[in-house]
């Protein structure tokens, strides 16, 4: 009866009504949040946000350009077919000459000095004919690269300015699975972009990103652009430069990788100091210690790491170390895992001398070893001979190699690195091949190959011994 006479009244008040009680409701809710927790985390708000008020500036873009090479434009095989280029000649075959393109590439740096140097990710500068570096004041720079060192993935590159902010940089080693990391960067081209998360684990290897591995693992979110940017702890401290993610989509998938800045120091140092990295070296092929090794070597626990191989002449050698000792300490810190060794000993200047224990025949020793310099790969040959091995670029066995293509440690030859398309041995050869012999000819460096592929004529058909995929064989090079 009083709906009908004074509708309109009648829902004002069931709609004020109806406002109090979730304003009530609301009021009631909020009232179980203690002072105490409001407090808390408000305070730890503020907290992250001085962090990063902190950190940002020293925060950079890094905008790369790049001239790329790219065949002709791909087409059906059937041009490239001898029976169809009898009757219509080469007027379909793809160009021979490639051509040119600009590409552009974002990522991220973090400036670690005031005179302008800059920490970032190889892979964001490498190859770059321009790199412009855009500040948190949007000033820009010329970037100029200082060095890259392609094994870690780290670069690094200067711009002409001064009293530039920068972070302080932490020690990496004492980050703790569990503890809170920001990551900063410029994903997808936004600038000052800031993420929070945990580390999720440290000490992540074999994930096939570079050849030096120990990452750290974080939840914080890094896309694409983040490369090379900054993980802080929360101190402010730089603890680790974004690398790369885990992702099956090319998007964030909680799965983050850092490069420890304990490592990036060394490589910066060696970078800015002498131009290249100088790295320490063993000479010793390693692997894992499993349960059922762990028996046999008469092993307490499986730890430590097994050593397979000694390479001649190395400081391992030198020491004493034998084919199946298992390392077990080196310089005071337990090894567990053969990356961790491989890092320790890349990380101390050739010459100084480091304690190592082992155990060997269920007795442990300590022997003491003095750490040598990793050999650097030599630089290829050059491919402009006018015969047979026309166009075959070799270089000498290096320890990587020996490792990567898994050589008898007595291997003694050149590794083929490259063929050029229509070389007399592109049908013969193929990278990776071991040359060992040409023409009963024993090959054992670069200085060997130079002094007989100088020497073979124009029409000579060469016999070849290789070593591939674990057999010898030998190839013919040259004739029609």
């Amino acid at each position: 009866m009083y709906f009908k006479k004074y509708p309109l009244l009648f829902i004002m008040s069931f709609v004020l009504s109806t406002v109090l009680c979730i304003h009530s409701a609301g009021y009631a809710q909020q009232s179980k949040i203690s002072k105490e927790s409001v407090d808390f985390l408000t305070r730890t708000g503020q907290a992250m946000a001085e962090i990063a008020e902190s950190v940002k500036p020293a925060i950079v873009n890094v905008s790369t350009t790049k001239t790329e090479k790219i065949s002709g434009t791909q087409m059906d095989p059937m041009f490239e077919d001898p029976f169809f280029r009898k009757f219509f000649g080469d007027r379909f075959r793809r160009p021979e000459t490639p051509r040119e393109r600009k590409s552009m590439s974002l990522g991220s740096g973090v400036i670690v000095s005031s005179d302008g140097y800059i920490l970032t990710n190889t892979h964001v500068v490498k190859d770059a004919d321009k790199i412009k570096v855009t500040l948190s004041d949007k000033r820009e720079f010329t970037g100029k690269v200082i060095g890259n060192d392609p094994k870690t993935e780290i670069s690094v590159i200067r711009i002409d300015a001064k009293d530039l902010p920068t972070i302080p940089v932490g020690d990496s080693d004492k980050l703790k699975v569990g503890e809170v990391v920001l990551a900063i960067g410029n994903p997808f081209g936004l600038n000052q972009t800031i993420t929070m998360g945990i580390v999720s684990a440290v000490g992540r290897a074999n994930v096939g990103i570079a050849e030096y591995e120990d990452f750290i693992q974080t939840d914080a979110a890094i896309n694409p652009g983040n490369s090379g940017g900054a993980l802080v702890n929360a101190k402010g401290e730089l603890v680790g430069i974004n690398t790369a993610i885990f992702s099956t989509t090319g998007g964030y998938q909680g799965i983050g990788f850092s490069i420890p800045s304990n490592m990036a120091k060394i490589v910066m140092s060696s970078l800015i100091d002498k131009g290249k990295v100088i790295r320490g070296w063993f000479g010793v092929s390693i692997q894992p210690i499993t349960p059922e090794l762990a028996q046999q070597f008469q092993l307490e626990k499986d730890y430590g790491t097994l050593v397979a191989d000694v390479v001649e002449g190395s400081p391992a050698e030198k020491a004493g170390i034998k084919r199946g000792d298992v390392i077990v300490e080196f310089d005071g810190k337990e090894i567990n895992e053969p990356f961790q060794l491989r890092n320790m000993v890349a990380g101390i200047h050739p010459g100084d001398t480091r304690e190592i224990k082992i155990i060997r025949e269920g007795e442990a020793r300590t022997l003491k070893v003095t750490i040598g310099e990793l050999p650097v790969e030599t630089e290829r040959i050059p491919t402009d001979y006018e015969n047979a091995l026309k166009g075959v670029e070799v270089q000498n066995l290096t320890p990587e190699i020996y490792k990567q293509l898994n050589l008898p440690a007595k291997m003694r030859g050149v590794v083929v690195t490259d063929i050029e398309s229509n070389s007399p041995a592109e049908a013969a050869l193929m990278p990776g091949d071991i040359i060992i012999e040409i023409d009963r000819k024993a090959i054992t460096n670069t200085d060997d190959y130079k002094n007989i592929a100088s020497q073979i004529k124009t029409d000579k058909i060469l016999t070849v011994l290789v070593y591939r995929k674990g057999s010898t064989l030998f190839v013919t090079i040259g004739g029609e």
